[in-house]
C-alpha cells in the first residue's frame, strides 16, 4: 500500500476531525466576544429571574456584565437604544405602553411567557373586611370607611401603593379618579420594600392596612390572602389610556380587582436577538415558575438577601434543575448550528 497516500489521507482525516471538533467548541459558546448588560428595576426581588438569565448566557459565552439599575420607563429606552440588553421582568401587558414609547417591534424583541399568572390589586386586612363589610374599593369614598385606614391624622386612608415609574402606578392614579376616590384617599408612593415593612409592621400590631400588591412577591407570603389579609373587588373595569374603559379586567370566576392578570417576558434590544440567535432562542425557552420566584423573594425577606445570597440561591435553582437548564442550553446552541 502506498505510504504517500496513508500519509496523506491521515492528515485529511485530522483536518476533518480537528475542524469538526473546532465546530462544536464554537457552538458550545455562541456568545463568544459578545457582551451582554443586564438590566432591572430598584426592587431587589427581580434579581433572582436576571441572574437566572445571565448564568444561561454566561454558560452560552457571552460576557455578561454587573446588573445595570434603572426604572422600568427607562429601562426600556435604554435597551431599545443599546445603552442595556434586557430586561427580565417586562410585565405583558402592564408594561406595553413603556415597550411602545421606546420604539416597539421596532427596536425590541419581547419572549414568551418567562413566569406566568403575574396578578396585581388592592388588599385589606381580614378582620377590618369582615367587621364592616368592605369587599369594593369604592366603599372607600365613604368617608367614615376611609378614616379606618387612616395613619397619619388627616382623615384620609393611606393607601401604601406603587413606585414612582411604574405601570402599576399609572393603573392606580387613574383608579384614584375612575372611582371617585382622590378625597378620601391618599396614594403613598416610595420604596415599595420600606412601604410595605411599615404596613406589616401595622398588621402585626392589629391595626387596618391597605396595600397594593402583586404575586409572585414574598408579601403574600407573610399576609396571606384569603387568612390575614383580602383581595378588593372594583366597580367597573377601568386602565388607563386609549380604550382603557374598553378593556374587561373581570377574571373567569366573575371577580374583578381591577387588574388584567401579566405574565412576565423578557425584553431585549433587537439588533442583539437578531445578531445573535443562540440568545433569542434562550429566551424563547426559558420559564421560570412563580412558586419558585415567591420561594427564593421569601428567603430574601427573611434575610439571605445580600449579593451573595441572591447568588448561591440562583446556583442552588440551577442544580435542582439542571436538567431543565441543560435543555435552554441545548436548544440555544442548536440555533447555531
Amino acid at each position: 500500500m502506498n505510504s504517500s497516500w496513508m500519509k496523506k489521507a491521515g492528515q485529511g482525516l485530522l483536518a476533518v476531525t480537528l475542524a469538526t471538533s473546532l465546530s462544536v467548541q464554537a457552538n458550545d459558546t455562541p456568545g463568544e466576544g459578545v457582551t451582554v448588560i443586564p438590566v432591572k428595576s430598584s426592587i431587589a426581588e427581580v434579581t433572582f429571574q436576571t441572574l437566572l438569565i445571565s448564568r444561561a448566557l454566561t454558560d452560552l459565552g457571552f460576557n455578561v456584565e454587573k446588573i445595570r439599575e434603572l426604572e422600568y420607563p427607562a429601562a426600556h429606552v435604554a435597551i431599545a437604544n443599546g445603552d442595556g440588553t434586557f430586561i427580565a421582568d417586562h410585565w405583558y401587558p402592564m408594561h406595553t405602553d413603556f415597550y411602545e414609547k421606546a420604539g416597539g417591534d421596532d427596536k425590541l424583541f419581547r419572549s414568551n411567557v418567562y413566569s406566568g399568572g403575574a396578578f396585581s390589586g388592592y388588599l385589606i386586612d381580614k378582620k377590618t373586611a369582615d367587621e364592616y363589610g368592605i369587599t369594593n374599593i369604592a366603599q372607600l369614598k365613604d368617608p367614615e370607611i376611609a378614616k379606618l385606614f387612616d395613619t397619619n391624622g388627616n382623615g384620609k386612608a393611606d393607601l401604601t401603593g406603587c413606585p414612582t415609574g411604574w405601570g402599576c402606578e399609572q393603573i392606580i392614579e387613574h383608579h384614584m379618579g375612575a372611582y371617585g376616590l382622590r378625597n378620601t384617599v391618599d396614594h403613598n408612593q416610595g420604596p415599595h420594600s420600606a412601604l410595605m415593612a411599615s404596613t406589616i409592621a401595622r398588621f402585626n400590631k392589629g391595626e387596618p392596612v391597605l396595600y397594593y400588591n402583586w404575586v409572585p412577591y414574598w408579601v403574600s407570603a407573610v399576609m396571606k390572602p384569603g387568612k390575614d389579609v383580602v383581595w378588593m373587588e372594583v366597580p367597573f373595569s377601568s386602565l388607563p389610556g386609549e380604550g382603557g374603559n374598553e378593556i374587561n379586567t373581570k377574571l373567569p370566576d366573575g371577580s374583578n380587582y381591577g387588574f388584567r392578570v401579566n405574565t412576565q417576558r423578557i425584553v431585549a434590544n433587537k439588533t442583539f436577538t437578531d445578531d445573535n440567535p443562540a440568545a433569542k432562542t434562550l429566551f424563547q425557552a426559558m420559564n421560570l415558575s412563580g412558586e419558585h420566584i415567591s420561594a427564593q423573594n421569601l428567603a430574601m425577606r427573611n434575610g439571605q438577601n445580600t449579593d451573595e445570597d441572591i447568588a448561591r440561591h440562583t446556583d442552588q435553582w440551577i442544580k435542582a434543575n439542571q436538567d431543565i437548564y441543560n435543555r435552554w442550553l441545548k436548544t440555544a446552541r442548536a440555533a447555531t448550528k
